[in-house]
């Protein structure tokens, strides 16, 4: 169902906004922030993204044969690794800090 869009009143709808608004509303916050709520965000938010992320990327880490777990199977096999979970996450993360060195 690639390039169809989920109904809003699906599951993942709901799942979906309610991410997007603590993203929104944290990345709001952290933009805004004086140093006494930076510090509150690092110490409270910044563990649970981190974990969060952790926990998603280790659906996708690699079985004994070098492929991803997490991936959709293709017609006999799995995706190889590095798979797009594990590529998004160090370009978004990453890429800059690496172009900056």
């Amino acid at each position: 169902m690639k390039g169809q869009t989920v109904p809003s009143s699906s599951v993942f709808g709901h799942l979906e906004a309610s991410l997007n608004d603590y993203f929104s509303d944290l990345t709001r916050r952290g933009g805004h922030a004086d140093a006494g709520a930076a510090m509150q965000i690092a110490h409270v938010e910044l563990p649970r993204v981190v974990s969060a992320l952790r926990a998603a990327l280790a659906h996708h880490r690699p079985d004994e044969r070098g492929r991803c777990r997490g991936c959709r199977p293709r017609w006999f096999a799995r995706s190889r690794v590095p798979c797009r979970a594990y590529l998004t996450a160090h370009v978004c993360l990453l890429r800059t800090e690496d172009a900056d060195r």
